[in-house]
């Protein structure tokens, strides 16, 4: 089996970005042209939408990143577009054409990129064939930047290289150097060619419009050119190397994000300059959803709480805003629909149509206590564990959690409790997480499991999640 050659990273990134915005891309297109083939849960998700297309794109290129040749790098986009387009459309033609092109435009990225890299052993034999020889479509891409105006780090030039289809092998740099500090060291370092400009106003605006001009002139082979700068008035130099046959990407920055148009497309890509904190799995953000409602209704002494307060407080313990945590998990939902989706853990409610969302925990009203019998030696009560650190053994663990679902299901064993609301439970009275505890044991189970093997507990799974009861 042939060894495989893996990409330098830099490379690997460049390749592994410019598939999934063309993936994102085609979405798009099959969106406005098509919404019908379009699954129905994500076909009022406005993919046309930078702030989409960005989640969409980071996943993408991750799960790409496991990919090691163009064969695996296809099973996950055709994966992804299962998910996200109707049945019907995933077995017609129209969709094996449509993964013709992707499989297409992979090989364009991945394999000139890995043969440029490869070492061969021994040089084949020539052949004679009667097979015309297919031309090389020889090209490059250049980069002028107006660094007065506007800088690029190495994670923005790495975006760039997704984007244009030729590998970026000129990259020229205008300033007046001797105000821009040790930049010149650190842009001539990064492979840039340095061209200095006395101080005045958009006088390296100006001697980039000149050197561009005739860039094609000094680089005949050049098919793509950047012009990075903010300034406006760099769209006559745009217009003119367009004239010239040239795919123009103009460049510029607009808040903390770098657009990028596409002259002669009319595309438009976009990148954050601001990195994306990592987000926590799903049932971690739950369990601080119903922790901060906690403090909160603790502080109002009120039941319910705005949703608009509830995010606001998640930005500012976490870190993150609410509604990206849920674009991230959740494609294509909403702020509310996190808490729609575990209705065993919050209560959503709206006064009226025009009012703003309220929430609440959904909570089992805990009847009296009951003491708790053994079925095998029923004259004799369990002691239940009063603290953790009264929980020593298995046993100590099953009596406990026997304890939480008798409360929560009103010790009748003809009621039944989610295992979720059995865990925040659990975690309320013991302040521990009951995962944690079953790892201690030395238990590679995970929850159901357990609860499968306690001789007083039952638990079956429902529509909704696993649901604990009494035997």
């Amino acid at each position: 089996m042939p060894a495989q050659n893996p990409l330098p990273a830099t490379q690997e990134s460049a390749a592994f970005s410019a598939i999934s915005r063309y993936l994102v891309q085609t979405l798009v297109s099959i969106q406005s042209k098509h919404p019908e083939w379009i699954a129905e849960k994500y076909r009022k998700t406005q993919w046309a939408k930078p702030d989409f297309q960005s989640i969409l794109i980071v996943k993408l290129t991750t799960s790409f990143r496991l990919a090691t040749d163009v064969d695996s790098i296809l099973l996950t986009a055709k994966k992804y577009l299962q998910i996200l387009l109707i049945p019907e459309f995933v077995n017609s033609p129209q969709f094996s054409k449509l993964i013709a092109k992707i499989q297409q435009f992979a090989e364009s990225k991945i394999a000139p990129a890995k043969s440029s890299n490869s070492v061969p052993s021994k040089s084949p034999t020539p052949t004679l064939s009667t097979t015309p020889t297919p031309s090389i479509d020889v090209g490059i891409a250049i980069l002028l930047l107006d660094v007065e105006n506007l800088q690029l780090n190495i994670e923005t030039e790495k975006f760039l290289e997704g984007i244009c289809k030729y590998p970026i092998q000129i990259k020229v740099a205008f300033a007046n150097w001797r105000s821009m500090g040790k930049k010149d060291a650190e842009f001539h370092q990064r492979g840039y060619q340095l061209i200095h400009v006395p101080p005045g106003k958009d006088s390296a605006d100006l001697k980039m419009a000149t050197v561009g001009a005739s860039i094609f002139v000094h680089y005949p082979t050049a098919k793509e050119i950047f012009v990075c700068s903010s300034d406006r008035a760099l769209t006559h130099l745009s217009n003119t190397l367009q004239a010239h046959g040239l795919t123009v990407f103009q460049v510029r920055k607009q808040l903390d994000k770098i657009i990028v148009l596409n002259s002669k497309t009319g595309q438009v890509e976009t990148h954050s300059l601001v990195s994306l904190p990592e987000i926590d799995p799903i049932e971690k953000i739950v369990f601080q959803l119903k922790e901060l409602i906690k403090i909160e209704q603790e502080r109002t002494s009120a039941q319910w709480v705005k949703l608009s307060t509830i995010s606001a407080l998640f930005k500012e313990n976490y870190g993150s805003a609410l509604n990206q945590v849920v674009a991230t998990h959740l494609l294509g939902s909403k702020t509310r629909d996190i808490f729609l989706k575990y209705p065993t853990d919050f209560v959503i409610h709206y006064p009226s149509d025009t009012s703003q969302a309220y929430l609440t925990l959904f909570e089992v009203k805990l009847p009296p206590k009951a003491p708790i019998l053994n079925k095998e030696n029923s004259h004799n009560s369990i002691t239940e564990p009063s603290s953790l650190e009264n929980i020593n053994s298995l046993e100590d663990l099953e009596t406990a959690i026997v304890k939480i679902v008798s409360e929560l299901t009103g010790n009748s064993p003809a009621n039944s409790v989610f295992l979720s609301n059995v865990g925040s439970e659990f975690h309320r009275q013991y302040g521990k997480q009951i995962t944690q505890i079953i790892k201690e044991f030395n238990l590679s189970r995970k929850f159901p499991k357990f609860l499968q093997s306690c001789t007083s507990l039952q638990i079956t799974k429902a529509e909704k999640g696993w649901q604990v009861s009494i035997k």
